[in-house]
C-alpha cells in the first residue's frame, strides 16, 4: 500500500512538472500577445482546487494528473462579447498564434537543456561496457569479439558507459547493413574495429535488449551475497531479512555470490524460498515469497526487495563533470540526441521496424518515474529531462489537435494571408483526435498487458 501511494505521488510530481512547464509557456506567451486566458488547468476531470486572478483567469488543479490545458478566448468555441474580441485568439496575427502554440514544446526542450546542464555540472557517472561473455554463433561471435574487451565506440560514436552503448545501438534497431564496433583489449590502448552484419536486426521484437541482441553479456561484479539494504514493506522486509545478513543457501542450494541470489529469486515469482542467513548471533531460517512481477516482454519474475553490497572496480568507473560553459554544449547535444532517438523510434514504429508493443503509457511512466526516484535525485532529474523532450517532440508532430497540427494549419495563412477553411480544419481535427485517442488506447493496452 505504501509503495502504491509512493508511486502515485511520484507520478503526479513527474507529470505535474513537465506538463506545468509546457502549459505555463503557452499561458505566458498568450498573455504577452494580449490574448485573454480563461483557464489554466493542470490535470483533467473535476477540479480539486481553483483560484481566479485579477485578469479573470481561473487557475485549477484537477483530479487526473495526465495532462493539462490552457483555454483561451476564441469565438470558434462560443460567443465572444464585442468588447473582448480584440483579445480573442483568432483575432491575433498568425505569427502570434504560432508563437503561442509553439511555446509549450519549446519550453519542454529548454527545461530539458537546463536539467541536463545541471547534471553535467554536478557530474555524470557510469561504468565501462566490458564484455563478460559471447554467445556462440551470435553476431558478436561471428565478428570475432571476445570476452574481456571493452566496447569503446559504435559506428564511430564513443561509448564510455553502458548507457551510451545502449543509446548508440538503439539507433540501429530494425535496420539492415553493418555496424562498426570498436573494442580495446585489456591492458592495451590499441583499438580494433569489428564489423557486424545486421539483417532487420531485432525488428518487431518487444522490449529488445540491444546488447543481448548482438550476443554479448556485459561484465558486472558478482558481489558477496551480503545484504546492503532492505526495501520497506517488501517481501524481504516482511520475511525478516536485515542489513548485513549473509545469504548462505536457498532451498538447500549454496549461494556463492549476489548474482546467484538474484537469478534464484527472479526464477521463482510467488514461490516460497527457504533461505538460510548468517548473522552475528548465528544462522537463521527465513521463508521468503518473492513478489510476482511482469517484465516488458510479458515474462513473470520474482522480486524480493533487497540490494547487495556490490562494488565496481575503479578502472571501470567513468565520471564526467564539466564547467558551466562546457556543460551547455553537452546539454544541447544530449537534448538533441534524445529528440532524434524519439523521432527515429516513432518513424521505425510506423514502418514496422520497431514493434508497436513497445509503445508505453501512463502506467509505464509511473513505474519508471518511481524507480528513478528510488535510485536518487540525479536519475530522477535525468528521467524528467527525457520525458520533457519526449513531450516536446510528441506535441510538435503535425497531427491536428496537437501543437504541431495547429502550426501546420497556420502555415497556409502565414504564406498566403488566407486561413484554411473551417470545414477543412474541422475534418483535420476529427482525424487527429481519432489518431491521438487510438495511440493512447494502444499505449494503455500495452501497459495493462505488462501488469
Amino acid at each position: 500500500m505504501i509503495h502504491v501511494l509512493q508511486m502515485l505521488l511520484v507520478t503526479a510530481l513527474t507529470l505535474g512538472v513537465v506538463v506545468t512547464v509546457h502549459e505555463f509557456c503557452h499561458f505566458w506567451v498568450a498573455r504577452r500577445c494580449d490574448v485573454k486566458v480563461l483557464r489554466f488547468c493542470i490535470g483533467f476531470g473535476k477540479p480539486l482546487w481553483r483560484k481566479f486572478d485579477r485578469h479573470g483567469t481561473e487557475f485549477a488543479l484537477a483530479a487526473i494528473p495526465l495532462g493539462g490545458y490552457v483555454k483561451m478566448l476564441d469565438e470558434r468555441e462560443g460567443e465572444v462579447p464585442p468588447e473582448l474580441l480584440p483579445q480573442s485568439f483568432m483575432r491575433k496575427p498568425v505569427s502570434s498564434r504560432i508563437a503561442i502554440v509553439a511555446a509549450g514544446p519549446i519550453a519542454n526542450f529548454v527545461f530539458a537543456i537546463v536539467v541536463f546542464w545541471i547534471l553535467f555540472m554536478v557530474g555524470i557517472s557510469g561504468v565501462a561496457p566490458v564484455i563478460d561473455a559471447i554467445k556462440p554463433d551470435s553476431l558478436a561471435a561471428r565478428a570475432g569479439l571476445e570476452a574481456g574487451q571493452e566496447i569503446v565506440a559504435v559506428d564511430g560514436d564513443a561509448t564510455p558507459t553502458w548507457q551510451a552503448l545502449q543509446e548508440r545501438l538503439l539507433r540501429r534497431i530494425g535496420e539492415t547493413g553493418s555496424v562498426q564496433i570498436a573494442v580495446k583489449n585489456p591492458d592495451s590502448d590499441r583499438v580494433e574495429t569489428r564489423t557486424l552484419a545486421l539483417d532487420n536486426w531485432l525488428a518487431g521484437e518487444e522490449a529488445p535488449d540491444m546488447v543481448e541482441g548482438l550476443g554479448i553479456t556485459l561484465w558486472y561484479p558478482r558481489g558477496e551475497p551480503v545484504i546492503a539494504s532492505v526495501v520497506s514493506d517488501s517481501p524481504a522486509a516482511r520475511a525478516g531479512f536485515v542489513v548485513d545478513d549473509r545469504i548462505e543457501s536457498a532451498d538447500g542450494k549454496a549461494i556463492e555470490n549476489w548474482r546467484d541470489w538474484q537469478d534464484y529469486v527472479r526464477a521463482r515469482p510467488a514461490q516460497v524460498i527457504h533461505v538460510v542467513v548468517v548473522r552475528a548471533d548465528g544462522r537463521h531460517d527465513v521463508a521468503l515469497t518473492p513478489e510476482r512481477k511482469i517484465d516488458d516482454t510479458g515474462k513473470a519474475y520474482g522480486l524480493a526487495g533487497l540490494a547487495g553490497k556490490i562494488e565496481w572496480p575503479d578502472n571501470m568507473k567513468r565520471d564526467f563533470r564539466y564547467g558551466p560553459i562546457a556543460a551547455v554544449g553537452k546539454a544541447l547535444d544530449r537534448t538533441w540526441a534524445t529528440a532524434a532517438i524519439s523521432l527515429d523510434t516513432m518513424k521505425k514504429m510506423l514502418l514496422g521496424m520497431v514493434s508497436a508493443k513497445n509503445l508505453s503509457g501512463p502506467i509505464t511512466i509511473a513505474k519508471v518515474a518511481t524507480a528513478s526516484a528510488e535510485s536518487g535525485w540525479e536519475p530522477f532529474l535525468a528521467f524528467l529531462a527525457f520525458l520533457s523532450v519526449s513531450l516536446g517532440v510528441l506535441n510538435l508532430l503535425p497531427i491536428p489537435v496537437l501543437d504541431g497540427g495547429h502550426i501546420l494549419f497556420s502555415l497556409p495563412e502565414l504564406i498566403t494571408g488566407k486561413p484554411l477553411s473551417q470545414k477543412v480544419q474541422e475534418v483535420g481535427y476529427q482525424i487527429g483526435l481519432f489518431v491521438v485517442v487510438g495511440v493512447m488506447v494502444l499505449a494503455l493496452y500495452n501497459d495493462l498487458l505488462r501488469l
